[in-house]
């Protein structure tokens, strides 16, 4: 059986995703940062009938708790064949790049970079065990430079320093990994869920848990023709989903 690791898997499109992967058979460690809300997660599946899942305190900003979940995890299983860096956070108000602080800066990018970088290290040596490895960092569309230098782009006017630098620093990191695993079986790529509907960003979003779930788990199950590098919304690019950087 194929294993994953969901961060941020507790709730919302992080839960969600969990849930589509467990049904087709993987068994998914749902991370969470408090693990009373990840046994709840847990629960809610298990009524469901899905019971290949499990529960992993995993709070992505501390290198003792993620140190703590690589240990349980490697205890369990030998290899590690899908990683999804989902959890992060917007990072609050103002975002605006003369009123933003320097505090926001860095609890943001502790989250949506540090915390990418911090798991995908402490997990890369069980991933490199997997025959088909795959690393899905889930990112947003707002974090393209080309996009929001766009005055066509429909979100051009939702401007917010701080989250979308944080994603366009993501991005980077995904676009060197990649680079650095050109040569084994690993597809590392960077996803857009699109502007769903959750608690994230007040429930404002158009699109829904399940359309995002499916198009991330899309790329955490990718075949060896698949693509590695890329960066996708298929939101903003309904055709193909690839989007400029």
């Amino acid at each position: 059986m194929k294993t994953a690791l969901v961060t941020g898997a507790n709730k919302s499109i992080g839960f969600e995703v969990a849930n589509q992967l467990a049904q087709k058979g993987i068994y998914v460690y749902l991370g969470s940062r408090s693990l009373e809300n990840g046994v709840d997660a847990v629960n809610k599946l298990k009524a469901e009938g899905i019971n290949n899942v499990e529960a992993i305190q995993l709070d992505i900003t501390n290198n003792k708790s993620i140190q703590n979940a690589r240990s349980i995890i490697g205890r369990k299983t030998q290899s590690l064949d899908i990683l999804v860096n989902n959890a992060g956070i917007f990072g609050g108000y103002p975002q605006s790049a003369f009123d933003a602080t320097i505090e926001q800066f860095k609890a943001t990018y502790d989250a949506n970079v540090y915390g990418v970088v911090r798991v995908t290290q402490a997990f890369i040596d069980l991933l490199k065990k997997s025959p088909e490895p795959r690393i899905v960092n889930v990112s947003s569309s707002q974090g393209s430079i080309t996009l929001h230098s766009d005055p066509t782009y429909k979100y051009f006017d939702f401007k917010g320093v701080v989250y979308l630098s944080s994603k366009a620093a993501l991005n980077m990191y995904t676009v060197v990994l990649a680079y650095e695993l050109k040569d084994t079986n690993f597809k590392v790529n960077a996803i857009c869920p699109g502007f769903t509907k959750t608690d994230f960003n007040g429930h404002r979003g158009t699109g829904t848990v399940e359309e995002a779930g499916k198009r991330i788990v899309k790329y955490a199950l990718l075949d060896k023709n698949g693509p590695t590098g890329k960066f996708f919304s298929e939101e903003n690019n309904p055709e193909t989903g690839e989007i400029p950087w």
